[in-house]
């Protein structure tokens, strides 16, 4: 036991943030985030599409290049280390078209939710994926750690090269 258990600190060992990126509450709030990320961006090119030729109102575009970001975030997602800052894009992503739909629509929003049910499953996936990105950033070690960890990996898994043969 270390000294610093001994006094009652915390064991760095045993926080969760050190366990590594596949613990069961990481994988099931990535799987949750992911899900919630390609939805949202579904949802939001199913709006978008078929409004692309109005030039008036630039949402259309503005959905199009969020959607592809949210599906940028999710394929990161699945496939990064645990980034902070990954996770902090996507729960930032999701926030903006959440935030966006409150903005726009005003003290109408309600209105606007009960008129388009799209926009109801919108706002459900964009809350839930929010706080899951939020989870997976406050669960997710600093990005100097996960570097560190991925830079001593990779020092182990490659072979050392004898200096005797070319």
């Amino acid at each position: 036991m270390s000294a610093d258990t001994a006094l009652g600190g915390a064991d760095p060992s045993r926080d969760e943030g050190a366990a590594g990126r596949d613990t069961p509450r990481k994988r099931l709030l990535r799987w949750v985030a992911v899900q919630t990320a390609v939805v949202a961006a579904a949802v939001h090119l199913l709006w978008a599409w078929p409004r692309l030729g109005s030039p008036p109102d630039a949402r259309p575009y503005l959905f199009v290049a969020g959607s592809a970001l949210a599906v940028a975030v999710a394929v990161a997602t699945l496939r990064a280390g645990e980034y902070r800052r990954l996770y902090a894009l996507g729960a930032g992503t999701l926030g903006t078209f959440l935030g966006g739909f409150l903005a726009w629509h005003g003290t109408d929003a309600a209105a606007a939710l009960a008129a388009e049910p799209l926009a109801v499953v919108a706002v459900i996936v964009e809350v839930v994926g929010f706080a899951a990105y939020l989870a997976l950033f406050r669960l997710a070690p600093p990005t100097s750690v996960v570097v560190e960890r991925r830079e001593a990996d990779g020092a182990e898994g490659e072979p050392e090269a004898d200096e005797g043969t070319p």
